[in-house]
């Protein structure tokens, strides 16, 4: 037997998942995504790359912007431009290699058309969610059809409106991060604070890191631009004091695994996702909020009472959550 897996290309969090469950499958797996193969991926796990489907495309009158093509079908699904030959032809690879190498189930991280056309192919589905209101349509026909449907959170930490009719189907794994069960590599340095990723503006971010210089603080930033991108941050979470950081699934999951005092800037994101998430870390008493629009001088006095902190991050659940990812993919297998 053999599982697809697919692998949404915006931003890191998806193929970080991806990352940390594959070691604990026991079945093979076949990945298909827009992005490059990632370094790390074991040899024996093969990787399709698909074509990409949301650049501009030449059409019967010109270049038209898929944005432009109908890619809703009327708000029924999320992204299916009519015409584009790239959408056409990563859908056409997922259902070749599904036929020729008799896919067993299919693993979809995260596209509601791809939920459908696993399901059309007669695959067993199992669909990620991530948080935020996704009670509309294309997301309800996913949920629907899925076999299995995995929430990579806390159980009860973040509401999932969209879940409620699916609760018999539906496994709330904890956070899934790379870093679970790495040990710290040195205690943590008082008065250290890690920026990490695209949180600030560039302006605002000096700003900040100016400020906090001011008081004492050691500040690192990385992530934030391609120069500054790091492999493996694993040692600046563990010994950073403070971590302000995004609201993502992955991002959280990773404080979690450091058992980091942090500040969460929610990024915009489609339904909210992060914004949902910050708000449950807050109530949880997990981590500090700020809005995404925060002025240095408040992001700074929030750095100040973070450091004081005592989060719980075991509520989180992310020890042993890729294990039970992998659990709860392979319990579809026939």
């Amino acid at each position: 037997m053999v599982i697809g897996w697919y692998i949404h290309h915006h931003g890191h969090g998806h193929v970080s998942r991806f990352l940390a469950v594959v070691p604990h499958l026991r079945t093979p797996v076949i990945a298909f995504s827009s992005m490059p193969r990632p370094a790390g991926l074991p040899a024996e796990t093969e990787w399709v790359e698909l074509p990409p489907d949301a650049d501009a495309f030449e059409g019967p009158d010109g270049t038209v912007d898929p944005r432009d093509a109908e890619p809703t079908a009327r708000g029924h699904l999320h992204w299916a431009p009519l015409g584009h030959p790239g959408h056409r032809a990563r859908l056409s690879m997922i259902a070749a290699v599904a036929a020729e190498r008799s896919l067993a189930a299919f693993v979809v991280d995260v596209s509601a058309e791809v939920v459908v056309l696993a399901r059309l192919l007669g695959l067993r589905t199992i669909a990620v969610t991530q948080p935020g209101r996704r009670t509309d349509p294309p997301h309800a026909l996913a949920y629907d059809l899925a076999d299995r449907i995995v929430a990579p959170w806390a159980p009860g930490a973040v509401p999932a409106a969209g879940l409620h009719a699916h609760g018999d189907r539906a496994v709330w794994t904890g956070g899934i991060s790379r870093f679970d069960g790495r040990p710290a590599p040195a205690p943590r340095a008082e008065r250290s604070v890690l920026l990490l990723g695209r949180v600030l503006e560039p302006g605002a971010r000096e700003d900040v890191v100016a400020r906090l210089s001011g008081r004492g603080w050691h500040v690192t930033a990385v992530g934030h631009d391609d120069a500054s991108r790091i492999a493996d941050p694993w040692p600046l979470l563990a010994r950073s004091a403070v971590v302000v950081s995004a609201a993502g699934q992955n991002s959280v999951a990773d404080l979690a695994a450091a058992d980091a005092r942090a500040v969460v800037i929610a990024q915009d994101r489609p339904f909210d996702e992060q914004h949902h998430t910050a708000e449950a870390l807050e109530r949880w008493g997990l981590a500090r909020r700020c809005d995404g629009d925060v002025g240095a001088a408040e992001l700074v006095e929030t750095v100040e009472r973070a450091a004081h902190d005592t989060p719980d991050w075991s509520r989180w659940q992310v020890d042993g959550a890729a294990g039970r990812m992998a659990t709860a993919v392979e319990a579809v297998l026939p």
